[in-house]
């Protein structure tokens, strides 16, 4: 299977999920306006947080290893049980230091100890949200594209009407719970389709302890954590200092164009994702990954310059479409942040080459500078031009992260 087969089975599920994700921001901002788009996205931002470590971060590694011993049934036998081990022992952990914390949470995120139950749902759900990433991880693995994009789309199918209950019951409390709620329901679709697929196994339900296999997935997991973990915590940061400096309606503004932003990438990174890591781990030969990166190139970034060109050309519609009228100081803000939209896929095509051939400490070490780099931009050139110092923040970001990148792939394929 070929990228452009593989995206034409992601697009489908990528525009489930996306259908999904808009219903949510769309009765948000219906009835909560740019402040509760605010609160949306540190919500948001706390469960992939919480998502990435109750899994133990070991999603990219499944997809990676399960690529590799699919033909090695032994090692793959000792990889699943070693990985579902490790996600049940860290989403147990993860959950209950998030029931010891949902009050000072709730506050700190939302501004409001009225949501500590609904941390402490998240906190319950982690055990869920981890079984349900384990089963689309080896799915993933194997490259059963059809398979994974099916359990997406009837997943996402649940989550909308789940949205559309709750959040009419409960208003932007019952958005935020079904967005928890929508998750573990994922579960209802994965667990038959997991079973029912040809390589299913029973033993794959067996979680044991195995050191070899413990270590590599240990390795991955601090390569996928820090990228995971520093993403939701930045995003946090600046959410705090724009709410702070300009106030919560402009802090909405901000998330609403990066929520777009996030919108229309799903369908690149989802194929990305997809096709590319299992492809890549499975690849040795230098020049065969120089070929997989130049295949990449040619069918990925004139897709997102079209794509981020005709939301730039329709911005304001899609602004009253997705949000509403009070969001059309937004506007302003497509420019730069589309630009580095087209930026950021040229440097994620570079970096699942890290990822791929488990360079930990590259990989963490250039996320980690990265992060801090970004927020400090964002300090740095909201100073100096206000609210839309944020996005170029965004974009100069990731012109360097993107030369970063080039350089260490050139080296790693021997190119002169």
């Amino acid at each position: 299977m070929n990228i452009a087969r593989a995206s034409l089975y992601s697009s489908a599920a990528t525009a489930a999920r996306l259908l999904a994700a808009l219903v949510v921001v769309k009765l948000v901002a219906s009835f909560a306006g740019p402040a509760g788009v605010g609160k949306l996205g540190q919500f948001m931002s706390l469960m992939s947080l919480l998502a990435v470590l109750a899994g133990g971060g070991i999603s990219a590694a499944v997809v990676k290893y399960v690529a590799e011993y699919r033909e090695d049934p032994a090692r793959l036998s000792r990889l699943l049980a070693s990985a579902l081990w490790y996600a049940l022992c860290a989403s147990c952990l993860v959950g209950c230091l998030a029931l010891l914390w949902s009050r000072p949470l709730a506050l700190w995120l939302l501004d409001d100890a009225g949501y500590q139950n609904l941390i402490r749902t998240l906190a319950v759900a982690q055990l869920g949200i981890a079984l349900l990433n384990y089963l689309l991880a080896v799915i993933n693995g194997f490259m059963d594209v059809r398979r994974l994009a099916l359990v997406q789309v009837l997943g996402s199918a649940l989550s909308i009407a789940v949205a559309l209950v709750l959040s009419l019951w409960l208003r932007l409390y019952g958005a935020l719970l079904a967005l928890v709620i929508g998750q573990v329901l994922w579960l209802a679709v994965g667990l038959p389709a997991f079973r029912r697929s040809p390589y299913f196994r029973p033993g794959m339900w067996r979680a044991r302890f195995d050191r070899e296999m413990t270590a590599r997935l240990a390795a991955f997991s601090l390569m996928t954590i820090s990228s995971a973990l520093l993403s939701p915590l930045v995003n946090i940061a600046v959410r705090e200092h724009l709410a702070g400096r300009y106030g919560w309606v402009q802090a909405g503004y901000w998330q609403a164009v990066t929520r777009v932003s996030d919108a229309y990438l799903l369908f690149l990174t989802a194929a990305i994702n997809i096709y590319y890591l299992p492809k890549l781990a499975a690849t040795h030969e230098r020049d065969a990954l120089a070929r997989e990166l130049r295949q990449g190139f040619r069918f990925l970034l004139p897709a997102v310059a079209a794509l981020a060109g005709a939301i730039y050309l329709a911005r304001d519609w899609v602004t009253r479409l997705l949000f509403s009228r009070d969001f059309a100081l937004a506007n302003a803000l497509y420019g730069p942040q589309l630009l580095g939209d087209v930026i950021k896929i040229a440097s994620f095509v570079l970096s699942y080459l890290m990822l791929a051939k488990a360079m930990t400490r590259l990989f963490v070490a250039s996320e980690c500078v990265f992060a801090l780099l970004y927020l400090a931009l964002v300090y740095l050139l909201t100073a100096r031009f206000g609210l839309v110092g944020a996005v170029w923040a965004f974009t100069v970001n990731y012109a360097l992260y993107f030369a970063f990148n080039l350089v260490v792939a050139r080296r790693y394929l021997g190119a002169s």
